[in-house]
C-alpha cells in the first residue's frame, strides 16, 4: 500500500457540545395543570421553557415579573406630559425673544405678565403630577414588601 494515496476523512458541520443534553423526559399536563405551568412560565419572564423547568427541578431561584398595566399607562402618560413639558420650555423661549423684538417694552412685559400667570399654573400642576408620583411609588413599595419582595 502506498502512503500517499491514503486520504484522511474531513468531517463538515457544526462543532460537538462539551455537555450536550441526551437525556429526554416526557410528561403530560391536564387542562388546568397546563394553565398553571404557563402562567408561572410567563410571570418567569424566560424564554425557552425548558430551561424553566430545569430551573424548577433544580431549585434554581425563580424570578416572576408582574407587569401591572395602570403603572404602565400611568409611566406612559408622564413621559409623553414630560415632553411636552419641554416643548412648553423651548417655546417660552422662543415667545420672550419674538415679544422684545416686535413689540415694545411696555406691550412686551405685558404679554410677559400673562405668559408668567400661564406658567405659575403649570408649576402648580406640575407639583400636582409630583405629588401622584410620590404617591404611586409608596403604594409600590408597600405593595412589593407586602408580597416579599
Amino acid at each position: 500500500m502506498d502512503t500517499k494515496n491514503i486520504q484522511h476523512k474531513q468531517y463538515n458541520g457544526r462543532h460537538k457540545k462539551l455537555n450536550p443534553t441526551t437525556y429526554r423526559y416526557v410528561f403530560r399536563l391536564n387542562d388546568e395543570d397546563n394553565a398553571k405551568f404557563l402562567s408561572l412560565f410567563e410571570q418567569s419572564g424566560m424564554k425557552i421553557k425548558a430551561h424553566f423547568i430545569t430551573s424548577v427541578l433544580f431549585s434554581k431561584e425563580i424570578k416572576s415579573v408582574k407587569i401591572d398595566k395602570s403603572v404602565m399607562d400611568f409611566y406612559i402618560k408622564l413621559t409623553e406630559l414630560y415632553g411636552q413639558f419641554r416643548a412648553v420650555g423651548v417655546n417660552y423661549n422662543q415667545i420672550v425673544k419674538i415679544l422684545y423684538r416686535n413689540f415694545s417694552e411696555k406691550k412686551a412685559a405685558a404679554y410677559l405678565f400673562k405668559l408668567e400667570q400661564q406658567t405659575a399654573q403649570m408649576v402648580a400642576i406640575c407639583k400636582e403630577i409630583m405629588a401622584i408620583s410620590q404617591q404611586l411609588e409608596q403604594h409600590i413599595t408597600e405593595k412589593n414588601t407586602k408580597n416579599g419582595r
